[in-house]
């Protein structure tokens, strides 16, 4: 397509709305992600403490990767954010959010891009960059350009944006004596020195292949472990999670019974097969049966198995789960469910080792390990006669309580990403990650439903988000609010927000507006309220207004010279 004929950046309220000040809990926001200000003078003495260490090749190589890191980031948003815009319009998002974040002055020159015909062709020019200040300031006047870590957003922001390489070169800087930097930025097969540019400049589109090449064999490999994975894989480094594991290694080299315990959803099963595979018996068959799940009068044939012609409608030999798990391991899951009657024969199974199918008289000898799973209290259905206290007896050898996920919070992220490799691979996608927003939603969260809620939410936010995009808190938890804070408004000012729902924000301007009282007389009444609840303490009223101290005693004096004297 031809280069546009206005290259003027369109208005960036769009943006300013994404970035969210939440002074209450002292984060900032920049959509999903989280976004930190950091002095310029920290990021000058990094950059000096870099290059006197490192030397400068090192630290422009380092650098072009973290900015390019930093525009993959920001150009998730593009799309998202002008939807229906112009290829420029959409573009511009991340020359703008450059600005936003204080990196430097953006001004267009050339913008051509024709995608089917391999052209892309971008010069920019850049005023007050950070880098060039850090430069001179502590090595003087330079012979090669030093806008590393910009160039390296630029070259990241453009590549995600086409999704394909594209290559930059600062053909000036200010560092260098010139007025102002320029960049210019091609495909990468456009430019003649592409391979020297990509080995000594930014290696951006061998980084594009290796990661490309990286998500292909992540995905084969995740479908090659699957069987694997089915044997018992558990993922964790808490310390909860660590003493569960140890107690299960030490039970593993033994052929002790083991109980499982814990609430619904946390994975027993799971720490089962992973006990399995752990021990001697890895190779043998692994048989799970939740006897929740099978009506009372089919359980004893489904465990112990059933002669033909032992009830109504067993017209051949059954083979029972025990007979099945011969050398192996048998988890009885949810076994607090199990009827009494049975319980007498598993007990007798335990003891003896021999099991007697239905309909018939021949003890069998099975040699079984045996790991029972309840989330029910046995003690408490021991007293009310609902299982047998001889058979917790013999169950409660070795028991393990499996930590519910709230006390797993180091574990989280962990599971999290994994799921999201596995249903990816499952539904076909290639997604970024998780926004930060996501990821600390997920730490706050409770978990009722432990590990099992967490694969559900996963699950329905690999179908929801858009390939290449990031999963975000309010595709996983749709009612989430975002915290009250504020943003940049068109003026560059900050602006306060309140997350209540529209609805409700639209009934209280209703309310005011007809409470007859004017908006000098509500800021006075809200702020000599907030003063009456803070006990008169204002830097705690400030707080609760949102205010500094004092901006609050600001207000309040000129509150005074309006009172009546």
């Amino acid at each position: 397509m031809p280069a546009p004929q206005n290259l003027a950046l369109p208005s960036d309220a769009d943006l300013r709305r994404l970035v969210h000040f939440s002074a209450g809990d002292g984060r900032i926001w920049l959509s999903g992600q989280r976004m930190v200000l950091v002095h310029a003078a920290a990021l000058h003495a990094l950059r000096r403490e870099l290059i006197n260490t490192l030397g400068p090749a090192q630290t422009r190589r380092l650098l072009l990767r973290a900015g390019y890191a930093s525009g993959e980031r920001d150009a998730l948003l593009a799309h998202q954010v002008r939807t229906g815009a112009s290829v420029f319009e959409m573009f511009a998002v991340g020359l703008q959010l450059h600005m936003l974040e204080g990196a430097v002055q953006v001004t267009t020159e050339t913008f051509e891009i024709d995608e089917a015909g391999g052209h892309f062709l971008g010069q920019f020019r850049w005023e007050h960059s950070w880098e060039v200040e850090a430069q001179l300031r502590d090595f003087g006047p330079q012979e090669e350009p030093t806008c590393w870590m910009l160039l390296g957003y630029a070259s990241g922001y453009t590549s995600a944006f086409f999704k394909r390489s594209v290559l930059f070169k600062e053909v000036q800087c200010a560092a260098c004596g010139h007025p102002h930097c320029r960049i210019e930025g091609r495909f990468a097969e456009e430019w003649p020195d592409a391979e020297v540019m990509a080995r000594d400049y930014n290696p951006d589109s061998v980084l594009l292949q290796l990661d490309e090449l990286q998500s292909q064999v992540h995905n084969l490999r995740t479908q090659l472990e699957q069987p694997a994975d089915d044997l018992g894989r558990i993922i964790g480094r808490s310390r909860a999670f660590e003493q569960t594991v140890a107690l299960l290694r030490k039970a593993a080299a033994t052929d002790v019974t083991v109980l499982l315990t814990g609430e619904t959803g946390v994975g027993k099963e799971r720490f089962a097969r992973a006990l399995h595979a752990m021990g001697a018996r890895a190779d043998k068959p692994f048989v799970a049966v939740n006897c929740a799940a099978l009506p009372a009068e089919l359980i004893e044939s489904e465990l112990f198995g059933a002669e033909k012609g032992a009830y109504t409608g067993a017209s051949a030999l059954r083979i029972g789960r025990f007979e099945r798990a011969h050398g192996g391991t048998l988890l009885l899951d949810e076994l607090g469910e199990m009827p009494l009657p049975v319980q007498a024969k598993l007990l007798r199974v335990l003891q003896t080792g021999e099991i007697e199918r239905l309909g018939g008289h021949e003890a069998r000898r099975v040699d079984v390990r045996v790991v029972a799973a309840t989330n029910v209290d046995l003690e408490k259905a021991v007293e009310e006669g609902r299982f047998r206290r001889d058979l917790l007896y013999r169950l409660n050898v070795y028991p393990i309580r499996i930590p519910s996920l709230r006390e797993r919070g180091d574990d989280i992220e962990l599971i999290a990403l994994y799921l999201l490799q596995k249903y990816a691979v499952r539904h076909g996608k290639r997604l970024a990650g998780f926004t930060d927003r996501a990821l600390l939603a997920m730490r706050a969260h409770r978990w009722p439903g432990n590990v099992r809620e967490l694969e559900n939410l996963i699950e329905r936010g690999v179908i929801l988000t858009p390939s290449d995009e990031s999963v975000d808190a309010d595709v996983l938890f749709p009612h989430i609010t975002v915290q009250a804070g504020a943003t940049v408004n068109a003026r560059g000012a900050l602006e306060r927000t309140v997350a209540a729902p529209a609805a409700q924000s639209a009934q209280l301007y209703d309310t005011l507006l007809h409470s007859g009282l004017s908006l000098e007389v509500l800021e006075d009444t809200l702020i000599r309220e907030a003063v009456a609840r803070a006990g008169g303490n204002l830097s705690a009223a400030a707080r609760t207004l949102g205010l500094t101290r004092p901006q609050l005693s600001y207000r309040l004096s000129r509150l005074n010279e309006r009172a009546p004297s």
